[in-house]
């Protein structure tokens, strides 16, 4: 098995991933552009959607069933974290990760903190 990390974040995320999501409720208000921009640098193959309310991440997965696997640890690490992703799985093994913070209509810290945890998963991908 082909067990790849997502990334080697841990040079640029230390700080994200020593963190815990906060409620969304009272965090204030969604991070500006220029925030998000400095904010993707810690989580590196993450992008920033053009309004710059969303990060996304796209994976080529081996197989069906490691897709699967993949979204079950991201949805472990989303429930700890009480901050969930929106999952996208088509063509059985291509898997897209998006996230942001609704509440706020846009990016907050949270975002990145799980994008970073995500980043540490081990993920089984197409060689």
């Amino acid at each position: 098995m082909n067990t790849n990390r997502t990334s080697s974040s841990k040079r640029f995320s230390m700080d994200l991933l020593s963190k815990k999501c906060q409620p969304c409720e009272g965090i204030g208000e969604s991070y500006k552009k220029n925030k998000a921009v400095e904010m993707l640098a810690k989580v590196p193959g993450w992008q920033l959607n053009s309004d710059a309310k969303q990060i996304s991440r796209e994976y080529a997965m081996k197989n069906f069933m490691a897709a699967v696997n993949f979204m079950q640890k991201i949805a472990d690490v989303a429930e700890a974290e009480n901050h969930h992703p929106d999952l996208h799985l088509t063509g059985y093994r291509k898997l897209r990760v998006d996230l942001s913070t609704h509440a706020l209509g846009g990016l907050s810290e949270n975002d990145f903190i799980l994008a970073a945890k995500i980043n540490e998963l081990p993920a089984d991908l197409k060689k």
